[in-house]
């Protein structure tokens, strides 16, 4: 399975996804700058965090707009996994890609710490590996996780089963402790915790690695021969 690993002026986290799909699962994984036009040779998406153009304006707000994002978005159409963590979750709302918008935190403070997150739907092509209700331990790092969505919106999330993740601890204001989610096709997954940071026992822990198993394990299945 072959990843495009998108590079926006301000990813910092683009080297933790690469080094997840490359190193850890041995996928192929490219680099892609943000003035890309042409995504179709890639399985997969991924959008890494950081502060895209320096997060001015919006978080996500100017990256949204770049090129390579109408690819992302017939990507999207085609049915190929796309994953945005912490800033690639801003970046997928402000596209309309996903529903909601991520706020400043709750204390007004950037965070940095391991948290607990529990599946809560583990019937995804990024979840299949994990259980049901299975809590595990994954790195934060944002000042605007904070996620928020009106009524109507949370009601629809919550009918479609489109809520992926929630914190175990309600820390940054986040409503009903969302933290992942996915759009009603199940084919997007923007999340703020970062799983690239949590691929190996080496790095203080490997509760991410099954999220990128997930999506190559769904794929091969969708897409290899079996005969």
């Amino acid at each position: 399975m072959k990843f495009a690993v998108i590079v926006f002026p301000g990813s910092n986290c683009d080297l933790d996804m690469y080094h997840a799909v490359k190193d850890e699962l041995g996928e192929e994984a490219e680099y892609v700058w943000h003035d890309s036009t042409d995504l179709s040779g890639y399985d997969g998406i991924l959008l890494p965090g950081g502060f895209s153009y320096g997060d001015y304006l919006r978080c996500g707000a100017i990256a949204q707009s770049s090129a390579v994002m109408d690819e992302v978005k017939k990507a999207v159409e085609a049915g190929k996994p796309v994953l945005g963590i912490c800033n690639g979750f801003q970046i997928l709302t402000e596209a309309g890609l996903l529903p909601g918008v991520l706020l400043r935190n709750k204390n007004l403070k950037f965070m940095c710490k391991t948290v607990g997150l529990k599946v809560e739907n583990a019937n995804t092509l990024f979840t299949n590996e994990y259980a049901e209700g299975q809590e595990i331990q994954i790195p934060i790092a944002h000042g605007e996780g904070n996620y928020y969505c009106d009524d109507a919106t949370y009601e629809q999330l919550k009918q479609n089963n489109q809520i992926v993740f929630s914190y175990a601890d309600d820390f940054n204001g986040s409503r009903n402790n969302i933290a992942g989610i996915v759009n009603e096709r199940g084919n997007v997954l923007g999340m703020m915790p970062h799983p690239e940071r949590a691929v190996s026992e080496l790095i203080g822990g490997s509760d991410g690695l099954a999220l990128f198993k997930s999506i190559v394990k769904q794929w091969r299945e969708a897409n290899v021969s079996h005969a």
